[in-house]
């Protein structure tokens, strides 16, 4: 990866115009925090609640999406950490899940892997292009349903942040697993705790995965989310 000391003119051009386009479309917020002695400019929405007016009945019926990529959610932070802590990361091929803004896809490609990061919703994309753009590391980003992956390329490592939060995805999270990973790859996942991640690490142990946890906490304004990592890999060849 070309190293820059700083943001070169064509990239402050480019970060400036997508800021300024974003800024006409949504009220933007931005999370400034530092990783392994690092500093992290994140744009993001300031309130993603609002954003609820933007979805049809139609749409919502439909896909049942909520505008969930908009915030920076305490699990994509610690998934960051402990992914800037990870020796074999330069040079590995990652994927990330429902991106969102791109906290740990851009803290990755920060300590040199090459990341693609993806998210079902078309909007979270621009704003994944400006976090690179803004913290100066190459980005690929791409639209990517879970739900039926047709991605050819198979990666050393899949990343996921918050994507346990319903029932309906287990599955798929677990076969997209499958599909993009390379035979001795692993997935790093990250999520507060919740009851259906228990119920997501069963099913990948059933379909013969190797489940390993790791606990961790992300502190803000005296307020301390709890927060496990779950590491998965093929124990016994996978789906």
């Amino acid at each position: 990866m070309k190293e820059m000391s700083g943001m070169e003119f064509g990239q402050q051009d480019d970060t400036r115009d997508i800021r300024q386009a974003l800024g006409r479309e949504y009220d933007m917020g931005e999370l400034c925090c530092t990783i392994r002695g690092r500093e992290f400019r994140f744009a993001c929405v300031q309130d993603s609640y609002a954003l609820l007016d933007r979805i049809s009945p139609e749409e919502f019926a439909r896909d049942e999406q909520m505008p969930y990529w908009a915030e920076i959610w305490p699990s994509s932070i610690v998934l960051a950490e402990h992914l800037s802590g990870m020796s074999d990361l330069p040079g590995c091929a990652v994927i990330e899940l429902g991106a969102g803004v791109g906290v740990a896809s851009v803290v990755a490609a920060a300590c040199g892997a090459r990341v693609t990061a993806t998210d079902y919703c078309t909007e979270a994309l621009r704003f994944m292009k400006l976090n690179a753009l803004q913290n100066v590391v190459e980005l690929a980003v791409r639209h990517l349903d879970w739900r039926s992956i047709t991605e050819p390329k198979q990666y050393h490592m899949l990343i996921a942040a918050d994507v346990l939060y319903e029932r309906q995805n287990l599955l798929p999270v677990l076969e997209s697993l499958d599909a993009l990973l390379l035979p001795e790859g692993e997935a790093w996942i990250a999520d507060p705790r919740r009851r259906l991640a228990e119920q997501f690490l069963d099913l990948a142990f059933e379909n013969g995965f190797a489940v390993s946890t790791r606990a961790g906490k992300y502190s803000q304004e005296g307020h301390e989310t709890q927060v496990n990592l779950y590491r998965v890999a093929r124990s016994r060849g996978g789906l």
